[in-house]
């Protein structure tokens, strides 16, 4: 199984933190963000891990390297010097990741999901983890339900935590889901994630699970502060 993280943001939120140094770099817990992540998937079995960028791309193979000190094969998807969004961003990578499902995490979160827990083969096109809302996220993204389907709307709304596991036909048929979006007529094409999931969702294609642990969406510097405090505790 191969798995892609999302690393391409420009951490506009996170500046001045993000002048000179990638979000998933920054370190909390005495490591950069995205080394969270590879260690997980380096225990899970993993081999190879796509890394998409953009801004400050060249400090990714810097101080990653290619991956052998987590016993990992990592490949680069740059995507130039304006991201491609979460859409653009996975089918940029897709002739990286292959025929099969792989993983996919946003480089911007620490958890302590298990991602041992993930399905090999998710029931439908995608198999998404959720989590409870954070303060600045109360409203919510999809109802899950209790037959572990997810809706893009429902009664009680979780937040979608950037870990899941997706087909790779999920994405490869994005033209007819994304339609005159703006960024879609781009070469190569920009556009997010959340419209595919959604229309996958109204074709009852995506599962997914909560997670009742730990969670950190760091999204500012705030936020960076107190989960290195935490990990440090």
């Amino acid at each position: 199984m191969k798995a892609l993280i999302f690393a391409a943001g420009l951490g506009e939120r996170m500046r001045p933190l993000t002048d000179d140094t990638p979000k998933p770099l920054l370190r909390a817990g005495g490591k950069p963000l995205i080394a969270w992540h590879l260690e997980k998937l380096a225990a899970l079995g993993v081999a190879d891990v796509v890394v998409n960028t953009s801004w400050l791309a060249d400090r990714f193979p810097a101080i990653l390297g290619d991956g052998s000190r987590w016993g990992l094969r990592l490949h680069y998807s740059h995507e130039g010097p304006v991201p491609l969004e979460t859409g653009g961003g996975m089918l940029h990578a897709l002739p990286q990741l292959g025929d099969a499902p792989f993983i996919a995490v946003n480089g911007d979160i620490w958890t302590d999901y298990d991602f041992a827990r993930l399905p090999r083969e998710p029931h439908g096109d995608a198999h998404l983890v959720l989590v409870d809302n954070p303060e600045h996220h109360l409203q919510g993204d999809f109802a899950l339900d209790g037959g572990g389907r997810l809706a893009s709307d429902g009664p009680s709304r979780l937040t979608f935590s950037g870990i899941g596991v997706y087909r790779p036909r999920f994405v490869a048929d994005w033209r007819t889901r994304i339609g005159d979006a703006p960024g879609a007529g781009e070469t190569p094409p920009r556009f997010r994630l959340a419209p595919l999931l959604r229309a996958a969702m109204d074709r009852g294609m995506v599962g997914g699970e909560h997670h009742v642990g730990r969670w950190t969406d760091v999204g500012t510097p705030a936020r960076l502060t107190a989960l290195d405090s935490q990990l440090h505790s």
